[in-house]
């Protein structure tokens, strides 16, 4: 029996987790020290088809985390879980330019033809949109598309988690290579190995003569409850800017998420981001001031030097394999970058081109300088 372990049970390791354990002879060992996953401060939704990013492999893998949703959850439902953690809610995009949505309909028009996912589409008016939605406000018009998704991380990883039946092991570890070319971990010893510690990998893969270009980006989001609210029946608004407004089914609306590249891997809540994040998000859902309660999340994203992510076997490091720099769209593309993964691991051709996130555009060999 093959023996596989997970370093971080984030998205990616939850969700290699549990399509390892659908291989026939595989058994996986998950190790996880529970502080700062990113998912826990994701801002949750699956939407990457408004994107302008020019990077045009990113937008590749995000297209395909989106549909890879629709097998994920088929997959979690015939397996007798729960899903209710994934809601194609709808979209609504808010511009301070009225021109810019529509550049942003004809986009997503051309793209809904490899993207069907997308839905329908419409540009609707003030009038239009509160007839709807009641209570939104601070517009004129807004993009409107059926197919976006709300997602909570936390239940999805937790669901993954389950679903796999791994054993996991909390601590933060690190890993040995042995003379027979296993990988050691403690007193156990492993055939393979996936690194899925997102902005925690140069500290694991310093230790083995690699420096690879990943830095934390600390997320913070506020969470409203409500009593009196049908939160489920709101889509996604997106408002021109950083914060996101995602009202999710359970009378929770959360606000953000927050990116913070000068905080290293401090998860000290800062109340001056989390007020200024209310402040913005005010104007478009006044509602927000009558919440019966409210919390706060932190979270540390992994980030590269051109912001985009990475996947696959680690130089010098054989069944080795790795996956970090998601950045803020870890929802998305977290999932099908784990499939990928596993198809790696089983000694399968992945879907995605490795070539096109390859870990060596981030890394360099440390010099010693002894």
């Amino acid at each position: 029996m093959k023996q596989v372990a997970i370093i971080g049970a984030g998205i990616v390791g939850s969700t290699a987790a549990y399509y390892l354990s659908r291989e026939e002879d595989v058994q996986v060992t998950v190790f996880d020290d529970g502080e700062g996953q990113a998912t826990k401060a994701a801002a949750g939704i699956i939407s990457p088809w408004f994107s302008r990013r020019r990077n045009k492999a990113w937008y590749k893998m995000a297209r395909m985390g989106a549909d890879f949703y629709q097998k994920l959850i088929g997959d979690l439902a015939e397996d007798g879980h729960e899903v209710d953690f994934y809601d194609q809610s709808g979209v609504i995009l808010i511009k301070s330019r009225l021109d810019w949505l529509d550049e942003l309909y004809e986009l997503a028009k051309v793209r809904k033809e490899e993207s069907p996912l997308i839905g329908d589409l419409e540009i609707l008016s003030y009038e239009e949109t509160i007839q709807r939605y009641p209570g939104l406000e601070g517009f004129e018009k807004v993009l409107y598309a059926s197919g976006a998704a709300r997602v909570e991380g936390a239940r999805l990883t937790k669901t993954l988690l389950k679903a796999s039946g791994a054993e996991i092991i909390c601590g933060r570890v690190g890993f040995e290579k042995t003379a027979d070319g296993r990988y050691r971990i403690g007193e156990r010893e492993f055939d393979a190995l996936i690194l899925a510690c997102g902005a925690w990998l140069p500290l694991i893969l310093k230790d083995h003569g690699l420096d690879v270009w990943v830095r934390p980006q600390k997320g913070q989001i506020n969470d409203y409850q409500f009593d009196h609210l049908e939160t489920g029946l709101y889509p996604v608004i997106m408002p021109h800017g950083e914060i996101d407004i995602i009202p999710f089914g359970n009378g929770t609306v959360s606000v953000g998420a927050s990116h913070e590249n000068d905080k290293g891997y401090d998860l000290t809540l800062d109340q001056t981001v989390l007020d200024r994040q209310e402040e913005r998000a005010l104007p478009y859902f006044p509602q927000l001031k009558e919440a019966k309660n409210r919390t706060r999340r932190v979270g540390i994203r992994a980030y590269t030097r051109d912001f985009s992510p990475f996947f696959g076997e680690v130089p010098g490091l054989p069944k080795v394999y790795a996956a970090s720099g998601l950045g803020s769209s870890g929802l998305t593309i977290g999932p099908i970058t784990a499939y990928q993964m596993v198809d790696m691991v089983m000694g399968r051709q992945p879907e995605l081109e490795p070539v096109e996130f390859a870990i060596e555009k981030h890394l360099q060999v440390v010099v010693d300088e002894a």
